[in-house]
């Protein structure tokens, strides 16, 4: 028999809560994780500092707060989307004015103990913040224009401010996440097609603004022969370490180009080319399984949620992270021009590993409430 409470809130204790928990998801990101302390071992050498070792606090204290967040009822984050997506506004803008600056942008905040990207949080809060407003509207009315007028500052606002800091790459993957959160909201397929020209016939306005960096990374994307021993030294480099790797890989911690320091950025934007020197195509296969099996957990628990925040914050997520992973791996490969974006739970990095576990978190936190319906004004009925 099916069991309904309304307005009430859910009657499972957190130790069911905790056994409800999606622990296929759990172990796939340990096991990713694994694999990147591995990594991180072996670029410096067979040492755990000075990445590895911070990597792995980062890591447990992510975990923490990602179990945490998960078992939460899934309506006190549909209250406070709004509010956290103002005060990462706030923080956004903070580094404008405070930021730390380095290898000239300025992205993160001092705060003594780390350096915060708020940026990053941004992906997060933004979803958040999308996936309420669009919970709040009847079905059908996300594709009436009128209704398009917040969630479009929603997304353009933080995108105006992280490309002044400056930072394209980032600014790129915030613009495409808005883009997906109102196409799975339901805009019409007009809209989309306006969207996507007015997009390619803004990119010779857009070139114009672009810092001259900007500028010579796109160009060298196009011909990295242009200037071999210059901006196209980290792609050519990368393309020579994960070529070399073979099959089965030159084996742990025997990867020429990394281990003389020819590839650049190995604990960061490029580790997935060392792994691929390292393991060769069947060790960087076997991670992009990892990776689509995680994904294919989330989408399943998307799929499964009644209340139409749920879905939308756990698919939004889902997309956040694919972005993650599909931009690192194409830029090493030289798909797509190089952008500071690292590969999730794997690249040496604060900011992007917390905010990836809280993402998780929030997924399953959908998945043990995907019972909860939620009206438009908030109240629920729990099946």
């Amino acid at each position: 028999m099916s069991r309904m409470t309304e307005f009430g809130s859910s009657d499972k204790t957190y130790m069911e809560k905790i056994f409800q928990l999606n622990w296929q998801i759990v172990l796939i990101i340990f096991l990713i994780a694994g694999v990147g302390f591995s990594m991180l071992y072996s670029a410096a050498s067979g040492d755990l500092s000075p990445w590895a070792s911070r990597q792995m606090l980062r890591f447990g204290i992510g975990v923490i707060l990602m179990l945490i967040i998960s078992i939460i009822d899934i309506r006190f984050w549909l209250k406070m989307s709004y509010a956290l997506y103002g005060i990462s506004f706030i923080l956004l803008a903070t580094v404008d004015v405070l930021g730390s600056v380095a290898m000239g942008a300025q992205r993160w905040l001092d705060l003594t103990l780390f350096q915060l990207q708020p940026s990053e949080i941004m992906k997060i809060v933004m979803v958040m913040a999308l996936a309420r407003y669009f919970h709040g509207l009847e079905v059908g009315d996300a594709g009436r224009v009128r209704y398009l007028v917040i969630p479009l500052i929603l997304i353009l606002a933080p995108v105006a401010l992280v490309l002044r800091q400056p930072d394209l790459g980032t600014a790129g993957v915030l613009g495409l996440i808005g883009a997906v959160m109102l196409w799975l909201a339901g805009i019409r397929v007009w809209q989309c097609l306006i969207f996507s020209f007015s997009s390619i016939a803004a990119i010779p306005i857009g070139w114009q603004f672009l810092h001259e960096y900007q500028k010579q990374r796109i160009l060298t994307f196009l011909n990295p022969d242009l200037d071999p021993l210059g901006s196209g030294y980290n792609i050519i480099q990368s393309k020579i370490a994960m070529g070399s790797g073979g099959l089965f890989g030159k084996g742990f911690m025997e990867g020429t180009q990394s281990h003389l320091n020819f590839l650049p950025e190995k604990q960061t934007d490029f580790i997935f080319t060392m792994l691929a020197e390292e393991f060769g195509f069947i060790g960087g296969t076997t991670l992009i399984g990892l990776y689509a099996l995680l994904i294919s957990y989330c989408i399943f628990i998307s799929f499964s949620c009644r209340s139409q925040f749920a879905r939308l914050l756990s698919m939004g997520l889902v997309v956040n992270f694919f972005l993650y992973l599909f931009i690192n791996m194409a830029m090493v490969m030289g798909l797509l021009p190089v952008v500071g974006v690292p590969l999730p739970l794997i690249s040496h990095g604060g900011t992007a590993m917390l905010t990836v576990l809280i993402g998780f978190g929030l997924v399953m936190s959908s998945g043990i409430h995907k019972g909860v319906y939620i009206n438009r004004r908030g109240a629920s009925l729990i099946m």
